[in-house]
């Protein structure tokens, strides 16, 4: 059975990733939040690491919402090097 949002929509979720944080990159991290209106601190953390992909070379998905939960296209498609 595939899990699904509040709205009934089909949430296809990958791995969950739990991360340690220092206080400093915590507080950094909801900087980022705060400055850029994200809605939760996992979004920002999608964004900051989808962020860091596109600044290294990797294709990703323009457009895509927190609500994917994806960082890299469904194809995993990668720039060709």
């Amino acid at each position: 059975m595939t899990e699904q949002t509040s709205k009934g929509r089909d949430l296809a979720r990958g791995e969950r990733l739990q991360i340690m944080l220092s206080e400093n990159e915590l507080l950094a991290l909801d900087d980022f939040r705060f400055s850029n209106r994200m809605p939760s601190r996992a979004a920002s953390v999608r964004e900051l690491l989808r962020r860091g992909l596109v600044a290294e070379g990797y294709a990703i998905t323009p457009g895509a919402r927190s609500g994917d939960y994806g960082v890299i296209g469904k194809d995993g498609a990668q720039l060709d090097e």
